[in-house]
């Protein structure tokens, strides 16, 4: 189901790493995400409720800044 918050995500299991791509063109990294929460936000049917409740304020995270060429 598409998001009105979120465009899309990948997840990288050996880094432990989530970057998340929000529709407003932020992006951001959350470290130390365990495999289990990166599979339930895949599945989740509101990824932007999965997102508040679960990820955003539970792991530390940075900006990445996107630089236009």
């Amino acid at each position: 189901m598409p998001s009105s918050v979120i465009k899309d995500f990948e997840y990288e299991p050996e880094l432990a790493r989530l970057t998340v791509n929000f529709v407003t063109g932020r992006v951001y990294q959350y470290f130390m995400v365990p495999p289990d929460v990166a599979a339930s936000f895949h599945g989740a049917l509101s990824k932007g409720t999965y997102f508040n409740s679960r990820i955003r304020d539970h792991f530390s995270c940075r900006e990445v800044v996107v630089l236009d060429s």
